[in-house]
């Protein structure tokens, strides 16, 4: 008889993975550039170029999306799994495929210092 650790490990481990948040390690250095460059490939449709928002989703310049509310780990997960629709009426964010853990981070730096310019904190 099969245990159930064997029976849950059969399962698609590819699907499985693409829900975690890939987190880049320890060393590596997020590049704000860079990730203006990846935010505006992939996020500014419904976040807007300039991080105010769009008719398709809320802005990242508020303060709802400071550091102490929503940390970077929020972001990492919204990438990766989606997020059901919480503070606005935009609906339900779906998971953005094809970035990595080093492009979210890069993206969330940029963020967090259009963020800092902006005086949120």
């Amino acid at each position: 008889m099969l245990s159930l650790p064997v029976l849950l490990s059969s399962c698609d481990q590819d699907t499985q993975d693409r829900r975690l948040p890939r987190i880049p390690g320890p060393d590596f250095k997020a590049d704000a550039q860079n990730g203006r460059v990846l935010f505006s490939a992939n996020c500014a449709k419904c976040h807007g170029e300039n991080l105010r928002g769009t008719n398709n989703g809320p802005p990242f310049l508020n303060k709802a999306y400071r550091p102490g509310h929503h940390g970077d780990m929020a972001f990492h997960l919204a990438v990766s799994t989606g997020v059901k629709q919480h503070h606005w009426k935009f609906g339900d964010m779906p998971a953005v495929a094809g970035l990595s853990g080093e492009d979210v981070a890069n993206i969330i730096a940029y963020v967090r210092f259009e963020q800092q310019k902006a005086g949120i904190k």
